[in-house]
């Protein structure tokens, strides 16, 4: 039988990197977690990829956001968890500045077209682009990217499951064990603000948090080498961020058959020229409508513009950029990682020698 160890080491690092896989479902499901009138979903949900909200992936964080939940069979009675290494995302974003300004030229667009301009319109898609152009732009690029109140309260959130799901190393003893790395990036920084206010709301229940800076362990620590190892590897910057051609695919995809059909069609529902889009446009438009259901918790106009085969397409076009410039498309992508992936298990062989030594030394006395 495994013993505790009181040296245990917790460390969990919060990065702009998912680190788990999960499975989408189905949006119309998710209508029976909740009363009809708060079921605000779009069929468009499960192609979103990065952009989903972690309500459409998790839906019972609708139910209880702050109750842990774990396969029966995950955790033997007999097991007593060592160590935990967590790759964590960012809680819920803003766009960024680059997304926010074509947001804006669409937008820009739409209001320029004259009264006189909405004869030719077919019923439908007058009223789809009046709604729209109407439609609150709602983002500035100040915010590039900041996390969001609800961002903030992902974070706090998923503090409280963490403890709630491992109590022996979430313990009072343990808190100034933990350790907090992050990039340097606003929205990750500020995230793991957040994780600790969570932690800060399990150990002191009813108290409000103080600055971070005033908590027993400090701030998060920055490290961008480790965590935004694909800034610094210099190989990996040469053959595919500097490298015109790196994704070759990715243009000839925006530029085929695919795509292009997708850019007439909203052409036309936005009645403005096809001269005056581009799959660019057209993919922020997509992401504008995750953005608003993830942000505002509304299904905005921007979701009627497109259908699931559109959205399938837009979906492909996302995988197929991240599969060239961060998945295997390339060699060094991969290799790239090597430096995060080495720490952590560094880390989780460190527990182990710790807990075997710990074990002997115990079994000796």
């Amino acid at each position: 039988m495994m013993l505790r160890d009181p040296r245990r080491l917790l460390r969990v690092s919060v990065a702009p990197a998912a680190a788990l896989a999960v499975a989408v479902l189905s949006s119309l499901s998710r209508c029976s977690l909740l009363e009809p009138e708060d079921c605000v979903i779009s069929a468009l949900s499960p192609y979103f990829g990065t952009k989903t909200r972690y309500e459409d992936v998790n839906p019972g964080l609708l139910l209880d956001p702050e109750a842990p939940r774990r396969d029966p069979e995950l955790l033997e009675e007999t097991c007593t968890p060592v160590q935990l290494v967590a790759l964590i995302r960012h809680g819920t974003r803003y766009p960024t500045a680059k997304q926010i300004r074509k947001l804006r030229q669409l937008h820009g667009l739409l209001q320029a077209r004259g009264p006189g301009d909405d004869k030719t319109c077919a019923a439908g898609s007058h009223d789809l682009r009046a709604a729209l152009a109407a439609w609150p732009l709602g983002y500035a690029e100040w915010m590039d990217g900041q996390l969001v109140e609800k961002g903030w309260q992902d974070m706090r959130q998923l503090a409280l499951r963490l403890a709630s799901l491992f109590p022996a190393l979430f313990s009072f003893e343990n808190y100034c064990r933990l350790q907090l790395i992050t990039s340097s990036k606003h929205r990750c920084v500020d995230s793991g603000a957040a994780f600790l206010q969570g932690l800060w709301q399990h150990y002191h229940p009813g108290l409000p948090p103080p600055d971070i800076a005033d908590m027993e362990c400090g701030t998060p620590r920055i490290n961008d080498k480790l965590m935004r190892f694909f800034d610094h590897c210099e190989k990996l910057l040469t053959e595919v961020e500097r490298n015109a051609t790196a994704l070759y695919h990715v243009e000839a995809f925006k530029t085929g058959p695919e795509m292009q059909n997708i850019v007439k069609k909203v052409a036309a529902t936005l009645q403005v020229p096809v001269s005056n889009l581009s799959a660019d446009l057209i993919q922020v438009a997509f992401f504008t409508c995750s953005f608003d259901l993830a942000i505002k918790g509304v299904k905005s106009p921007w979701c009627d513009v497109f259908d699931i085969d559109d959205a399938k397409v837009l979906e492909y076009l996302n995988d197929l950029k991240q599969y060239w410039k961060r998945g295997y498309g390339y060699t060094i992508n991969s290799r790239s990682s090597c430096t995060l992936f080495q720490d952590i298990f560094q880390h989780l062989d460190k527990a182990v020698e710790q807990k075997q030594r710990f074990l002997t030394t115990w079994l000796l006395t």
